[in-house]
């Protein structure tokens, strides 16, 4: 049955191609094709979708993106108290993923409306299942902190995490999250980078997070990226010898962490306390 024949209103999270147009699904055709109403994060996309697609909108397009979904969100749930479909579309993979429908959702779960999907690609997923490293656990943690101290802090955080871990980053703040991460987590972490997923220039460069770093450093990596990152591995049984406690904050020093940072996330990293660390690293050496 047409989405647009049913009488009760819902929400349909469209997956979008994160950028080939032949991964799109027979269900994204008919939920553009019959949706009352679509919310879609860039509207001239959409249309562009839907032309490479031969697909012909016939419902209601708005504009869904964050900036203006909390003034957007009640007027779509008024479209659904009317009965209407409405489908969301961001510019490529799951909506409500680090993009627009979230809000939404809520408030139409809220308002006692049902939620169904018509599933898609999906950068997080793709990339991991690229990277080549352990894809049986892992954390998506999104954008990190715009901000270098915001950023080091929240790095601090996950510096023991023991599952894969899966970022968003923007091609101008690659680098620095590179070197961060080289930092924080030590330079012979392996990781991934994934760019322009799908697309002809797609790019997977794998190696440790400062070779990483190094690479782009030398010039900014352009499109879409998702980054992967090893876990933690396992923890010594027992607690490192000072010369290994030394070494693995000089080894973050050297990947450009300040020596309170590498303090810092070594102290993390082997479930000391910083002061312990900081008086073993400060310590006069033998005479």
């Amino acid at each position: 049955m047409p989405a647009n024949q049913n009488t009760q209103g819902r929400v349909v999270l469209a997956g979008a191609p994160l950028g080939n147009v032949g991964d799109a699904s027979a269900r994204l055709r008919e939920v553009l094709a019959s949706a009352d109403v679509i919310a879609a994060e860039d509207t001239r996309r959409l249309a562009r979708l839907a032309r490479d697609l031969g697909v012909t909108v016939t419902g209601r397009v708005v504009s869904y993106f964050e900036g203006n979904d909390e003034r957007r969100t009640p007027e779509l749930v008024e479209a659904l108290a009317g009965g209407a479909v409405v489908a969301v579309v961001t510019d490529g993979g799951m909506p409500s993923v680090s993009d627009p429908g979230y809000r939404l959702v809520r408030a139409a779960l809220e308002a006692g409306f049902p939620v169904t999907a018509a599933p898609g690609p999906s950068a997080v997923t793709t990339a991991l299942a690229l990277s080549g490293l352990p894809s049986d656990r892992f954390v998506f943690e999104g954008f990190l902190p715009r901000t270098g101290s915001h950023r080091r802090s929240r790095l601090r955080e996950l510096t023991a995490e023991p599952r894969t871990l899966v970022f968003f980053e923007a091609p101008h703040r690659i680098a620095g999250a590179l070197a961060d991460l080289a930092a924080a987590f030590g330079a012979e972490r392996p990781a991934a980078v994934c760019r322009e997923l799908t697309k002809t220039y797609e790019e997977v460069r794998r190696g440790a997070l400062a070779e990483l770093a190094e690479w782009a450093a030398t010039g900014e990596p352009r499109g879409e990226i998702t980054l992967v990152v090893a876990g933690a591995p396992a923890g010594p049984a027992v607690r490192p010898d000072d010369g290994e406690l030394r070494a693995a904050v000089a080894e973050r020093e050297r990947a450009g962490a300040s020596r309170r940072d590498a303090i810092q996330a070594v102290a993390d990293a082997y479930g000391l306390k910083k002061r312990d660390v900081y008086a073993l690293v400060h310590q006069p050496g033998p005479a």
